[in-house]
């Protein structure tokens, strides 16, 4: 009797816990949370140009715009984010992509988290789980490992800053550099 009691007192507690989850949309709705989205948009898909020129593009699989209670308006993208920069002449300089992004309106700067990657034009690539872009100054950094991918060899390190392309860079704690043979990657 006290085995079948421990069992169905068991599978009731696994059954409560095994049942919770929390949605983004049902804790944004409760009454007492004041931080709510003032727009949500899905497929979305943003612009950037500067005197008519197309400077970047934006694309988010989930945007959360938060404008109001809030002392820095800012912008989530919960779903990934994947920004395409391009040079004076509309050609690719870079490309940056995250699993999750969040911008802040009035510093300009944009945290990408998981699994970022950044491209540039000559093929690099920079691996991280976290990158901050600042708009302004136009360029990008970190403080956390990174791995960058090259023709002939990978460089490891923890913490790096360049301009937004790519294209200079420079690593602040070098751990290790691996030469490649030709078609090693």
């Amino acid at each position: 009797m006290f085995k079948i009691k421990a069992i169905v007192f068991i599978a009731a507690i696994g059954f409560i816990f095994g049942s919770c989850t929390n949605d983004l949309k049902d804790v944004m709705a409760l009454p007492g949370n004041k931080k709510s989205p003032s727009q949500v948009g899905d497929s979305v898909t943003l612009l950037f140009t500067d005197s008519a020129q197309l400077k970047i593009i934006l694309k988010a699989n989930r945007m959360l715009i938060f404008t109001k209670n809030v002392s820095e308006p800012f912008t989530i993208l919960p779903k990934g984010v994947f920004v395409t920069f391009f040079d004076n002449e509309e050609k690719i300089s870079s490309t940056l992509k995250a699993n999750y992004g969040i911008r802040y309106d009035l510093t300009k700067k944009m945290e990408a988290k998981y699994a970022v990657e950044v491209v540039n034009k000559k093929g690099e690539k920079l691996e991280t789980e976290k990158l901050t872009w600042d708009e302004a100054n136009k360029t990008i950094y970190t403080d956390a490992f990174i791995k960058i991918t090259t023709a002939d060899q990978v460089i490891m390190g923890k913490g790096l800053k360049s301009n937004q392309d790519f294209s200079k860079y420079e690593i602040k704690e070098v751990t290790g550099t691996i030469k490649l043979k030709n078609n090693e990657l």
